[in-house]
């Protein structure tokens, strides 16, 4: 006895009409929680010089000596300030179009591993608003090489907001760096699922450069980069868990909430219904399918030497099933 084989159900695709709003609501909820975490500027300034200090001990505080080189070199300060203020909205939004239709199988669990981190980031705003290095006092020895270079550029003094938008934006969301975070999940993804040597070579290079940006020109400590690093990796652990509890969410609301599915006629006249030889409609049988059963067994008879049987009347003018008597027939 064989047993039907249960073939797996593919998850549903996903499609962009329900995909946007969800970024966009997720990029939402970042960008106004980002604001309104703001917190005290005195703490935040603690905070600051408590990291500074920290990596001075360890003696790993490389944003000195990379301030120090754009900040002298425009040539290289200039470019990495246009690379700290667009590449993030550019090269994260490539990536994911590129998964969403290149790489499906893999799109939603990226897509869930972005969101989850970004929104752990915004706890981190929450809890230890923190001072960059470009806002402390002077005599700390940096340059606020976006200020600097401010002229060649559509932002202004505040950070890489445009001109005059500076108070929509909080300058003290540095701890943890989702710039180098961002660009982690860029490289890691672009370096799993490319097969291009050179897309995987810039996966490579993506993260390395925006960290190199983001402590030159004194945006971020190297321990904020460590932070939007480390963020990024319990995002990556947590991205199964929240898949399956969005799936259960939405097991719930559909049996809550359930879809009606619309009838389909069967395009066969037996709906379904197994027929025999000689069968147009379950249950009708043809005159050419009466003949040849009858014959069947009155064939089988007079090779055997036996007379026919009562059943098997030959067919013609008496076995027209009318009402004649059978004495007449």
């Amino acid at each position: 006895m064989q047993h039907a084989s249960t073939v797996p159900v593919p998850p549903p695709r996903p499609r962009w009409w329900t995909e946007l709003p969800l970024l966009a609501l997720v990029y939402g909820a970042y960008s106004a929680g980002r604001l309104v975490a703001r917190g005290d500027v005195s703490t935040a300034v603690d905070h600051g010089l408590s990291l500074l200090r920290l990596e001075k001990t360890l003696h790993i505080n490389l944003e000195h000596p990379l301030n120090r080189l754009l900040t002298a070199h425009p040539s290289i300060g200039i470019p990495s300030d246009f690379a700290y203020a667009s590449l993030h909205y550019l090269v994260t939004p490539a990536v994911l179009i590129w998964l969403f239709r290149r790489r499906q199988e893999v799109y939603r669990r990226a897509r869930t591993w972005l969101m989850t981190s970004t929104l752990l980031g915004l706890i981190g705003f929450t809890l230890m608003p923190t001072c960059p290095p470009r806002l402390l006092e002077a005599r700390y020895g940096f340059v606020d090489t976006m200020a600097q270079y401010s002229s060649y550029g559509w932002w202004g003094t505040e950070a890489s907001a445009p001109r005059g938008m500076g108070g929509m934006t909080n300058q003290y969301a540095a701890m943890p760096s989702l710039h180098v975070g961002w660009a982690l999940w860029c490289g890691i993804l672009l370096w799993r699922h490319s097969k291009n040597p050179y897309i995987r070579a810039a996966g490579v290079a993506y993260p390395l450069i925006t960290t190199f940006v983001v402590m030159g020109t004194a945006n971020h400590y190297l321990l904020d980069a460590v932070a939007g690093a480390a963020v990024m990796g319990v995002g990556a652990l947590l991205a199964r868990p929240v898949m399956r509890l969005a799936d259960r969410i939405r097991g719930l609301a559909g049996a809550r909430f359930p879809r009606v599915a619309p009838v389909v006629e069967s395009p066969i006249v037996s709906a379904g219904c197994k027929t025999s030889a000689g069968e147009r409609i379950p249950g009708q049988r043809t005159t050419s399918a009466d003949s040849t059963d009858a014959a069947a067994p009155a064939d089988a008879d007079a090779s055997a030497g036996r007379p026919p049987r009562a059943d098997t009347a030959p067919t013609g003018a008496g076995a027209t099933g009318d009402d004649t008597p059978a004495a007449a027939r």
